[in-house]
């Protein structure tokens, strides 16, 4: 049997289904008359545009062999707003959600890591049952080494990471994460980490440094939930980014993509005075 001589790797996280404009798959989607005077019809039209490109990149990127999933897979209760943001609040039916998002990839090997405890469960981890119903492994952090040939790549997964309001602030805290990991390594009790990955901030940004000769790549991964929560709009500053990460390693080398798209269904409109 032939060497399998790529392995294409793929990272997302923050889908926060069961959320407005969380990730929803068709059959979840909301479905108002066609004005754009109801609020149901400018999210609805979110879900849709943001599922369209999703499914479009599912098609464009398998076979997938490893898919790593950075957690809040789910929105959870919605106390803060009273629930009056969600899709729904039963969170069986979220995690269900939640499945029907990450299914269709038909990745050889999920890993997953639990996202925040407000959206995932202060008391129980709603993450767990998506975990096993797709086979998938789940962990608070995780590492995975994918290797062709010569070539080992270890990838350092974890949800949570601090964030800014400033843009030149963003790269602080993975910077940190990243230092981190080179001293748990050199303290022999973690794996050190080629790609460290998180997510939680729904912002993409990613920064390289060499040690020796090995490079190390720090980055926060870009979100699947959209623009439209209250919190957002009155407690943020700063752009999301919707999209997803690839990576095709072979033998030679590591070659890194990403899939960032603007949700054109979200954009912002001035009044007319």
């Amino acid at each position: 049997m032939a060497k399998q001589r790529r392995k294409r790797v793929v990272a997302l996280g923050d889908l926060h289904c069961g959320h407005r404009v969380g990730l929803t798959p068709p059959e979840y989607q909301w479905h108002a008359p066609n004005t754009t005077k109801h609020a149901w019809q400018k999210y609805g039209d979110i879900q849709r545009e943001a599922w369209n490109w999703y499914a479009a990149k599912i098609k464009e990127l398998r076979p997938v062999d490893l898919l790593l999933v950075s957690g809040d897979c789910v929105d959870g209760r919605g106390e803060r707003s009273g629930g009056v943001e969600l899709v729904t609040t039963d969170r069986d039916e979220q995690a269900d959600m939640a499945v029907a998002c990450l299914a269709p990839w038909k990745a050889k090997q999920i890993v997953m890591v639990r996202g925040t405890p407000y959206h995932a469960g202060n008391y129980e981890s709603w993450e767990d049952p998506v975990a096993d119903k797709l086979g998938a492994k789940i962990g608070n952090h995780e590492w995975v080494t994918v290797k062709v040939g010569k070539n080992e790549v270890t990838f350092d997964l974890k949800h949570h990471i601090g964030g800014s309001q400033i843009p030149h602030g963003r790269a602080t805290a993975i910077k940190r994460d990243a230092l981190w990991n080179s001293i748990w390594a050199e303290a022999g009790l973690q794996p050190r980490g080629d790609w460290i990955l998180r997510g939680h901030v729904h912002y993409y940004g990613s920064t390289s440094h060499y040690v020796g000769q090995r490079k190390v790549t720090a980055m926060t991964l870009p979100a699947l939930q959209g623009m439209g929560s209250r919190y957002g709009a009155l407690r943020m500053s700063g752009l999301v980014d919707f999209g997803l990460i690839s990576w095709d390693i072979t033998a030679e080398g590591t070659r890194c993509r990403d899939h960032i798209h603007l949700i054109k269904s979200q954009k912002a409109q001035a009044l007319q005075a």
